[in-house]
């Protein structure tokens, strides 16, 4: 996965948050709210437990806001303070926000028994994401029996630029989204879309020409992966599917001549399941 924003170091100087600029001007912007959301979005599986100074360097925000933020969301349940360390942790009340969108996607129950079967098949891991941000976040995951058990998780989050599946993610955008979520990677990323737009337009060719992009180890360099993109469905959500499979595991020529057609038609059987024509 790439850098999260926990990742940044204490002394590093704070940055402004995201939607400071992004909705300078919008008198109907909820500015408090927005910084209690990117108060929450500051923890990570990585760092799942953080201070107020620490908050305060990731979100930009000053120590007294943060404190009161915090203060705020733990008394309705969406963080948890460990008074023993002095630090705030994701209560169960986020989890009761995300529930209601995993339980409403239909494709999520029509796309598992397909996923798992291609994940047994390929001794490897099949996710299925949405995007979020600059990110895809995996809204459902099957793995094989004998696949790494580290491999994604639901939620698990993967930058766009950087991951198959968001490359997919991509190729299923109109030519205007598309432009426009680069534009904002040039913008907040330019490292990132510096260092692979020319492979994000390899694969985007790769799509348009056999239905799979492929990734040899841009997100963890150990993973190869195949990525496909499913086409809108009715309420517009783009959804993007992957196959990443360890390196090791895969003989020459499998993930081009076998994985990947096998993820395009597991994709169009899944359309076919959801009435898509």
């Amino acid at each position: 996965m790439g850098a999260p924003e926990s990742n940044v170091p204490l002394s590093a100087p704070a940055a402004l948050p995201a939607y400071s600029y992004e909705h300078e001007g919008d008198r109907q912007f909820a500015t408090t709210l927005a910084r209690g959301l990117e108060v929450l979005r500051c923890f990570t599986p990585l760092e799942p437990m953080l201070g107020n100074k620490e908050i305060s360097v990731r979100t930009g925000l000053p120590k007294p806001t943060v404190s009161r933020l915090t203060y705020t969301l733990t008394k309705l349940g969406y963080l948890r303070h460990n008074m023993r360390l002095g630090k705030y942790q994701l209560g169960s009340a986020v989890l009761s926000i995300g529930y209601p969108l995993l339980a409403s996607m239909s494709a999520r129950q029509v796309a598992r028994p397909h996923m798992k079967d291609l994940a047994d098949h390929a001794n490897a891991s099949v996710s299925m994401g949405i995007r979020d941000r600059l990110n895809v976040v995996f809204v459902e995951s099957c793995r094989s029996a004998s696949g790494t058990p580290s491999l994604p998780d639901i939620g698990t989050s993967v930058p766009i630029a950087q991951a198959s599946v968001g490359r997919a993610f991509l190729a299923a955008c109109t030519p205007a989204e598309r432009e426009a979520v680069l534009n904002q990677m040039k913008v907040k990323e330019p490292e990132m879309h510096r260092k692979y737009r020319a492979q994000i337009d390899k694969s985007l060719q790769e799509i348009r020409e056999r239905g799979f992009c492929v990734s040899y180890g841009d997100l963890r360099r150990e993973i190869h992966a195949v990525g496909v993109p499913m086409r809108r469905t009715v309420d517009g959500e783009i959804v993007a599917f992957n196959c990443s499979i360890p390196a090791f595991m895969l003989k020459k020529g499998q993930i081009e001549d076998d994985i990947g057609p096998r993820l395009v038609q597991m994709v169009r059987n899944i359309e076919a399941a959801l009435g898509m024509h």
